[in-house]
C-alpha cells in the first residue's frame, strides 16, 4: 500500500501545473508588436492581457491526441450516436424547428444536418467549452510547435473579436482549441461565417438559434454544399479487389464512374462524373467500405475527419426518421423505447458579438 501511495503522489508532481505565458519570450513579443502595428492595439496592455494568460500542459495533450486520430470508428461511433443523443435531436429540432428551416432555407443544407452538426459539437449548445479561450490560444500559439502558425492567427482573430464585440478576453470560454458557442467556431470561423439571422446587430453563437443555425447552414453552403444531393453511399467490394484500393484519403479524388470501374459496388442516382471518395470504415469484425460524395466533404471542411463527418450523417439520418415519425403521429419513444432524457438546457452564454467585417478564412482544427 505504501509503495502504491508513493507512486501516486510521484505522479502529481510529474504532472506539469499551469503556468503564466512568459512574455519576455521574443515570438510573443514579436505577436505584440504585430499586434500594436497591423490593428493599434496598445502593447502596454496586450503584454498585461497576455502575462494574465496560462499555458495549459492538458491542451497539448489533448490536441496532440484527437478522438478522430485515436480511434477506430467502432469505438467512436458509440460516442455520438447514441440513443439520448438523438432523442435529445428530436426535442432540439421540435424546439427550434423555426431556426433551422429558416437557416435550411437560406443555406440549401437539410434541417437534420444542421442539427446533428450541433448535437456532435456541444449536444445542441449545452457542453461549449471549460477552457478560457484566452488560455487555450496562447498555449497552443506558443508552446504547440505544429500548429502555432495556425493558432497564432487564430490568437489575433479572437482579440479582433472581443475588441469588436466589448467582450472581456479574459472569461469568454470554449474547446481546448480555442472554438466557441453552440457551433464551435474557431475565431477567424465566428467573423467569417457568422450570420446575423435576426438583424439585431449581433451575432450570438451561444444562445441565439437563428444566429446559430443560420452561422451553420453558411458555413456549410460556403464551403461548397450541393442542396438535395446524398451525404453518403454504403458500398461493397470483391476481396480481390479490395487490396487495391485506398480508403484513406480525405480528398474527392474519385467519381462514381471511376469507383464503378475500380469495384466498388454501390446505388448512386448521381451522374457518373459526380465527385466521391472511398472511406475505409473499420468495424469491429473488419474492414467495411462507404463512399462519401461532395456534400460528405464538405461536412470534413467544419472537423477534417471522415469518423466526424460519419458521425454527423448517421446521427442526422436517425433524428429525421424520428421526426418523421413523430410528425406522422407516431411517438419516436414508441418506435424504440428508451430511457427518458431531459430537455436539452440552456447554452452556456456569453455577450453577443456585433457583426464584423469578413476576415481571411482560417481552417477550423
Amino acid at each position: 500500500m505504501s509503495k502504491l501511495l508513493l507512486s501516486a503522489a510521484l505522479a502529481m508532481f510529474c504532472v506539469e501545473p499551469a503556468a503564466a505565458i512568459d512574455t519576455r519570450r521574443a515570438d510573443v513579443k514579436e505577436f505584440i508588436a504585430h499586434m500594436a502595428d497591423t490593428y493599434s492595439f496598445k502593447k502596454r496592455a496586450l503584454r498585461k492581457l497576455l502575462k494574465d494568460a496560462e499555458f495549459q500542459p492538458a491542451i497539448v495533450e489533448a490536441i496532440a491526441k484527437p478522438a478522430e486520430k485515436a480511434k477506430p470508428w467502432y469505438e467512436y461511433r458509440p460516442i455520438f450516436v447514441t440513443e439520448r443523443r438523438i432523442q435529445e435531436g428530436v426535442e432540439f429540432w421540435t424546439a427550434h424547428r423555426q431556426a433551422l428551416d429558416q437557416a435550411s432555407i437560406h443555406s440549401g443544407v437539410a434541417p437534420e444536418y444542421l442539427a446533428a452538426i450541433l448535437g456532435v459539437e456541444t449536444f445542441y449548445g449545452r457542453r461549449t467549452g471549460a477552457y478560457r479561450v484566452l488560455d487555450a490560444l496562447a498555449t497552443l500559439s506558443f508552446d504547440y510547435p505544429p500548429r502555432a502558425k495556425f493558432f497564432r492567427d487564430e490568437l489575433e482573430q479572437f482579440l479582433l473579436l472581443t475588441r469588436d464585440g466589448r467582450l472581456d478576453p479574459k472569461t469568454v470560454k470554449g474547446s481546448y482549441a480555442g472554438a466557441m458557442g453552440a457551433p464551435q467556431f474557431m475565431p477567424s470561423n465566428y467573423r467569417r461565417f457568422g450570420v446575423d439571422a435576426d438583424a439585431d446587430g449581433r451575432i450570438d453563437l451561444w444562445s441565439d438559434w437563428l444566429d446559430v443555425c443560420a452561422s451553420v447552414g453558411n458555413y456549410l453552403k460556403e464551403h461548397g454544399w450541393n442542396a438535395g444531393e446524398p451525404v453518403l453511399a454504403e458500398a461493397s467490394v470483391a476481396p480481390e479487389r479490395a487490396a487495391d484500393l485506398d480508403g484513406r484519403k480525405l480528398v474527392l479524388s474519385e467519381t462514381v464512374a471511376s469507383l464503378t470501374a475500380k469495384g466498388v459496388n454501390f446505388d448512386s442516382a448521381l451522374p457518373g462524373e459526380a465527385p466521391t471518395l472511398l472511406i475505409a470504415v473499420d468495424e469491429a469484425d473488419g474492414v467495411h467500405w462507404r463512399v462519401g460524395y461532395n456534400n460528405f466533404y464538405v461536412i470534413t471542411r467544419y472537423n477534417h475527419s471522415a469518423l466526424y463527418a460519419m458521425a454527423v450523417y448517421e446521427l442526422a439520418t436517425a433524428v429525421k426518421q424520428r421526426m418523421l415519425e413523430a410528425d406522422a403521429g407516431q411517438s419516436p419513444a414508441a418506435a424504440q423505447p428508451a430511457a427518458a432524457s431531459p430537455a436539452p438546457a440552456a447554452p452556456q452564454t456569453a455577450s453577443p458579438i456585433p457583426v464584423t467585417p469578413a476576415s481571411p478564412p482560417a481552417t477550423t482544427p
